[in-house]
């Protein structure tokens, strides 16, 4: 089933998230739901919390973007294979590598895209959906979207990083997302309408 995206001023984008235990009633209903959220609204990250649930787990597709790299994006990312993956509980372990800057975009703040600068590697500890742990090193765009999606978690989202200027001259556009004011082709929950 596809589930509404939590917009920009609702509090549950900005609550930390709680780990959950294996027994988690409905969890595998849920990850099935954000799975076909996610594709239904073309994105390559999901994080619980943009669907109304404060609970550490977001999903991955970055095959979505490495699958379609052109020669520019070889050029800069290498031949980087995507991931699809389901993190449960995750924390990030380590931050490694020069930020670099990508022009990101997120779900819950439709039609606003601006460059963030994040670090080169992310090593995280995590659960899968059969609750059996990792601990991985990812790079690139996977660890961009990974760091993304792990913000959501924590309570963050892109624009936090974003320079106080450059946010003042959003806030109309925040403030317009928040109060429903915005079109786009999947199903949106508002804080304020």
């Amino acid at each position: 089933m596809v589930l509404p995206i939590v917009a920009y001023g609702h509090p549950v984008l900005r609550k930390k998230c709680v780990d959950i235990a294996s027994d988690y009633p409905g969890l595998q209903q849920l990850i099935s739901d954000m799975w076909e959220t996610l594709y239904a609204s073309n994105g390559v990250g999901l994080a619980a919390p943009q669907v109304n649930v404060p609970i550490r787990l977001f999903l991955v597709d970055s095959k979505q973007l490495t699958d379609h790299f052109d020669e520019e994006d070889r050029l800069q990312f290498g031949d980087e294979v995507g991931i699809k993956q389901v993190f449960i509980n995750a924390h990030v372990l380590e931050i490694n590598g020069e930020p670099w800057p990508y022009n990101e975009g997120c779900l819950s703040i439709p039609k606003i895209r601006e460059d963030i600068y994040r670090p080169q590697t992310v090593k995280i500890a995590y659960v899968d959906e059969q609750f059996q742990p990792h601990e991985e090193t990812y790079g690139g765009i996977t660890a961009r979207v990974i760091l993304h999606e792990y913000d959501h978690i924590e309570g963050k989202l892109f624009i936090d990083y974003l320079k106080p200027l450059k946010k003042k001259l959003l806030r109309k556009k925040l403030d317009d997302i928040a109060r429903g004011k915005v079109e786009v082709n999947y199903k949106m929950l508002f804080a304020k309408a």
